[in-house]
């Protein structure tokens, strides 16, 4: 992925130009409880988090603490730093000594990676980098780049090659390269909620670019996130209560690579191919971890594949806008 764009979807649950992903909608503030907020940008991404604290320096502190593991946690995944550990990775093609973070995260990868069959795949950083150099380039043709060389980046991809342990990761061929963004703002998210309840924190609202409330809103009642309209990012198309999960959102508008956007950042890893199946996915679980990577696999996959893996998982909701407008609720 290139330095100067964000695999960030635009959408999510709020209106997308107020730079929100998660807000409540009518409830009354809790008079014993202070809220404090901080707004920012994490690997790119708009990013907020909203603390619910008798004590408002306590409340202040903890939000230091999280952003400061934040922080830490960029050195490892970003591929907006060069002395990112994942940067090092794709630049040598193998990485010693790897940070527990990364092979935990790996791992995590690993996992949706054979549970989608394929469909999560982090190695597709060569098909993106190929899309964005052929449509930044003067005259690019509209019709995207030569299947030939689709297909010469089709063999960088592939993450059943990829070996890691708590010693290296080696990746297998040259020029093969991993972007984490499919999963790690979710990952950042459940180590902010991690941090937050373990100085007993019992209501916020954490987003490090993938959204995720903890426990209910002191009120008592769910958290109603809205669901921004594909066709139109600044409205609220439909709501959903949240109480101790996440939400992710995806959207073949989130980016698009040409001006027509018959080219998306959602790259299928086993054809190479945008997505095309739906407007906008949303998917509701416990881990934001987990529902980031499911929503970027779930929008190149059928809606009885999608159904599929959540029996499989036991838990959870999707929420898909057909590319024909047709709403379609899945749930385990």
């Amino acid at each position: 992925m290139p330095t100067n764009l964000s695999r960030r979807r635009f959408i999510g649950v709020t209106a997308a130009a107020a730079g929100l992903n998660l807000v409540p909608f009518g409830f009354p503030a809790e008079a014993k409880a202070h809220l404090v907020t901080w707004r920012g940008q994490v690997m790119g991404a708009v990013a907020t988090l909203q603390v619910h604290h008798h004590d408002r320096a306590a409340a202040e502190r903890l939000i230091e603490r999280s952003l400061a593991e934040v922080r830490r946690l960029e050195t490892v995944f970003s591929l907006y730093r060069e002395d990112s550990a994942l940067v090092t990775l794709n630049r040598n093609g193998v990485l010693i000594a790897p940070p527990t973070d990364l092979i935990t995260l790996l791992t995590e990868c690993r996992r949706y990676w054979e549970l989608t069959r394929g469909a999560f795949d982090p190695t597709i950083q060569s098909l993106w980098a190929l899309y964005r150099d052929h449509f930044s380039s003067p005259h690019a043709d509209p019709d995207g780049p030569p299947a030939s060389t689709v297909k010469a980046a089709l063999e960088r991809v592939g993450f059943g090659g990829v070996t890691f342990d708590a010693n290296r990761i080696i990746l297998p061929q040259r020029g093969m390269g991993m972007t984490l963004n499919g999963i790690a703002q979710g990952y950042l998210t459940d180590r902010v909620v991690d941090s937050l309840r373990a100085g007993g924190i019992e209501s916020s609202l954490v987003d490090m670019g993938e959204p995720r409330a903890v426990g209910s809103h002191p009120s008592g009642e769910a958290w109603r996130v809205g669901i921004a309209d594909p066709e139109h990012p600044e409205r609220v198309s439909d709501t959903l209560n949240a109480v101790d999960q996440a939400v992710a959102t995806s959207g073949s508008y989130g980016f698009r690579f040409d001006p027509e956007g018959r080219f998306n950042h959602l790259l299928d890893p086993r054809t190479g191919a945008s997505a095309k199946l739906y407007r906008s996915i949303t998917v509701v679980l416990p881990t934001a971890t987990a529902a980031d990577a499911l929503s970027t696999a779930f929008s190149l996959l059928p809606p009885e594949d999608i159904e599929r893996i959540l029996q499989r998982l036991g838990e959870g909701q999707v929420r898909l806008v057909t590319a024909s407008g047709e709403t379609i609720r899945l749930q385990a």
